[in-house]
């Protein structure tokens, strides 16, 4: 792994300026949107489904319903081919595609949560894979735009900016859907908690009509046009998977992405029902979210970009990683003393830190890979292979809890994270490049 340090290291005003430029602005209301959906499938969903009864290994495998998140590669490139008629003429490709499945999307989650899961788990889950598949569909647009709009100087701040409001997305569409739905809330059900947290869609619809097209036609025209079915499909389809598996050491890089947060994913997807095993109230779960996690979140990530200028691409990703490793020592600590607010937002704190950390550094890595040229289809692979860890090498944790016990889970969580960071190690000694990538037209 190449690793690009700085010798002059930028001073605390140069770091933090680029945060507030106008286009990393705009990627921080893309991440709003982008955020939200899957929250509502994951952490909300889980936390409902306990609350009704649902079995925790049930609950487990519920993570499933997201395998769109590890499919999207597979029609990301029609994402960056297909024009949307009238559309795409008036607001360009990216945006005509958002504005698209954005009004979709918005109904799809109504009827989520209008579905019962108590009394109709198969409506429930019917309505959870259509909301997966257009949430999974927005991101891909979403991700690609952001990097189109993003200058290269601004990607790793316009990144962390991102996962702040992907954060923002997060703890709107978990705290703030469960205090709407909560009899200690304002006590409006499920239905209608869901039903508002859909207009979260808006601040990325936003943030597209203020920041314009990106570099997605330039990259096209620079490409050509295809004349034929055969070229269409070659240049769609074949072109943009050829390109990245013809780098040097591209399997091991993709075998990284699938396993480098598989414990910190593990980790995630059984948080809720332990915090509902342990007796915390609906009161105390949105307060520790609210107060600590959401903040803690928030300075991990700007964490990550100076982390970035200040350890190279190599060793921020290692240093993170072995963060997000140790933090899950906080849940297994939490599950051995039992029931303590102050134990839950240590913990909690801890693991949102590290986190932020993380995923600044990791998706900024992801960010640095994908050619500008087949951005929509590139960074779709990556990060469905990051997903298919979240997602299907994940599902066993709800078994892996019930045999375990929650203090065993979560030390078996930190064992898990280990092989990630070998692989990495393995990466950065054979020297195979993970800089940026960006052509053609990098600005």
């Amino acid at each position: 792994m190449t690793d690009t340090t700085s010798a002059a290291r930028p001073g605390f005003l140069a770091a933090i300026t680029p945060y507030f430029r106008p286009r990393p602005v705009a990627a921080l209301l893309l991440g709003i949107s982008s955020g939200f959906p899957l929250t509502l499938l994951l952490a909300t969903m889980a936390y409902w489904l306990s609350k009704v009864g649902v079995d925790k290994t049930t609950i487990g495998f519920a993570v499933g319903l997201t395998t769109p998140y590890t499919l999207k590669f597979l029609w990301a490139p029609l994402i960056d081919r297909i024009r949307i008629p009238g559309l795409s003429n008036l607001l360009g490709q990216r945006r005509a595609w958002l504005l698209t499945i954005q009004i979709l999307l918005f109904g799809a989650i109504w009827m989520l949560g209008a579905s019962d899961p108590a009394h109709g788990l198969g409506l429930f889950a019917f309505w959870a894979v259509v909301t997966a598949f257009l949430s999974a569909t927005q991101d891909i647009v979403i991700d690609a735009y952001r990097i189109e709009i993003l200058p290269e100087a601004e990607l790793p701040h316009g990144t962390a900016m991102n996962q702040f409001g992907y954060r923002l997305g997060n703890l709107l569409a978990g705290a703030g859907t469960v205090w709407l739905a909560s009899t200690e809330g304002a006590g409006v059900g499920w239905a209608l908690a869901y039903g508002i947290t859909a207009f979260l869609v808006i601040p990325g619809a936003i943030a597209s009509l203020w920041a314009g097209p990106g570099l997605h036609e330039r990259a096209v025209d620079a490409r050509g046009s295809a004349r034929t079915v055969g070229a269409w499909l070659r240049e769609t389809v074949v072109d943009p998977f050829r390109e990245f598996l013809g780098r040097r050491g591209a399997i091991l890089i993709l075998l990284f992405v699938l396993i480098y947060k598989l414990g910190d994913a593990m980790g995630q997807n059984m948080l809720n029902p332990m915090i509902v095993d342990l007796g915390f109230s609906d009161t105390e779960y949105i307060a520790v979210n609210k107060l600590v996690g959401f903040w803690a979140l928030i300075v991990g990530s700007a964490l990550g970009a100076p982390f970035i200028a200040w350890l190279g691409m190599g060793r921020a990703l290692f240093v993170s990683g072995l963060l997000m490793m140790f933090s899950n020592l906080a849940f297994a600590w939490l599950a051995m003393i039992g029931h303590s607010p102050a134990g839950l937002a240590w913990a909690v704190g801890i693991e949102s830190l590290t986190s932020g950390i993380g995923l600044t550094v990791f998706v900024t890595y992801l960010s640095g890979l994908s050619n500008l040229a087949y951005t929509a289809t590139q960074f779709a692979l990556l990060s469905s292979f990051a997903a298919v860890g979240r997602t299907w090498l994940s599902t066993p944790s709800g078994y892996a809890a019930k045999a375990l016990g929650w203090p065993g889970f979560y030390i078996l969580t930190t064992i898990v994270a280990i092989p990630g960071l070998l692989l990495l190690w393995t990466l950065w000694k054979r020297g195979f490049v993970v800089e940026h990538v960006r052509q053609p037209g990098t600005e």
